[in-house]
């Protein structure tokens, strides 16, 4: 079984070393997206026909090493495979964020107390932070395509590694210590029913008023129409998703922290829940459509996985339908403009999100029986 976590490593160049960082960040930028309108217009989206089209040009009009050329065909294609999966089609990919891609061994490798990293005018040694990153670096970690990334004149590697774990680190159905059902919401950010039948709810209104108070901050700002209003959306974008990945990474650490080793987590499987939330009224459908429901549950995965913990997905349907006593199943059981539940067969009453939590705790202990029968 296989762990893989991205690390955010920052690293220290000299200002001589920023210059070099910064051209080759710039000038394979301009050969991504010279890139992607050969893709667009020759709708060449497989990286092979795309890097013969690209390349030769590539190396003699934006000077990018031969590295570096084969790189922009892969994350071009990669770029437009995403838009397709999120249902965005007949439109350009366009790279505006300062950030290059880096293979392992190729364009950078690491020493003990250096990265050497390619760039268009050779190789550079640069140190690096290596506070709370030790583990990283014990030999027991594959180091993957990593992304060079200048944010606010500091620079940082994210590179994905990957881990093999031994089968004493790895979850096992026979050790379960714990059972938690976790629903994921707008109003609770995670509300959270385990197997000693207490319930935890991370309140969403600190982000929905953040939500809001953004909102209103860039529709303000789009109404000026001017060079710096431009400036200050796009640094208020970049606050508030790095403010929202915070929350999430918070919420994820508690819920592991509390529960330990041995837990298995039972979440819903909301792969397609952005199509019905694009479907809600006009005026809620913000606070719908920027819910960062996937990247808890991608958080709190990998965190299980570092403590012989498990996350499942299981079927949303009839969550907060389904009565957690009686399993009668009807609409009417929940009023969702109260947010209250009330079985109409047995009476029982509870919050709607705690319901559906007892619910997935509960799916949770069926699905642990069938795999241990």
């Amino acid at each position: 079984m296989k762990l893989t976590i991205t690390a955010k490593i920052k690293i220290l160049p000299t200002e001589l070393d920023k210059e070099k960082l910064l051209d080759t960040i710039r000038a394979v930028r301009k050969g991504l997206n010279f890139a992607s309108k050969k893709a667009f217009r020759h709708d060449c989206f497989t990286s092979i026909k795309l890097h013969k089209l690209t390349y030769n040009l590539l190396r003699s009009d934006y000077r990018l090493k031969s590295q570096m050329a084969n790189s922009v065909a892969r994350t071009v294609c990669a770029k437009y495979k995403s838009m397709q999966s999120n249902d965005v089609e007949n439109t350009l990919a366009k790279f505006k964020k300062p950030e290059y891609d880096l293979v392992w061994n190729r364009d950078y490798s690491l020493k003990s107390e250096y990265f050497s990293v390619n760039t268009l005018f050779g190789r550079i040694k640069v140190p690096y932070v290596t506070k709370k990153m030790e583990h990283f670096f014990d030999g027991s970690w594959k180091f993957g395509t990593s992304k060079l990334v200048q944010k606010k004149g500091k620079y940082f590697l994210h590179i994905p590694m990957t881990k093999e774990l031994k089968e004493s680190e790895q979850f096992n159905t026979s050790d379960v210590l714990h059972i938690v059902g976790i629903d994921l919401g707008i109003n609770f950010v995670a509300t959270v029913f385990d197997d000693a039948g207490k319930t935890t709810f991370f309140s969403g209104k600190q982000i929905k008023q953040k939500r809001a108070h953004y909102k209103l901050l860039r529709k303000q700002l789009q109404q000026r129409q001017t060079p710096s209003a431009r400036r200050r959306l796009k640094a208020i974008g970049q606050r508030e998703n790095c403010w929202m990945t915070d929350v999430n990474h918070v919420v994820s650490k508690a819920l592991v922290t509390n529960y330990g080793q041995n837990t298995l987590y039972t979440l819903e499987d909301l792969q397609n829940v952005r199509k019905a939330t694009e479907k809600v009224c006009k005026r809620k459908r913000y606070v719908s459509v920027s819910w960062a429901f996937d990247q808890l549950r991608e958080f709190l995965t990998y965190k299980a996985q570092m403590t012989k913990s498990k996350v499942i997905l299981v079927n949303p349907k009839y969550t907060s339908q389904d009565c957690p006593k009686c399993e009668h199943r009807a609409k009417n059981n929940r009023n969702k403009k109260t947010h209250q539940f009330c079985c109409k067969k047995c009476a029982y009453r509870s919050n709607d999100d705690r319901v559906a939590a007892m619910n997935l705790y509960n799916k949770g202990i069926k699905y642990l029986s069938r795999v241990s029968a």
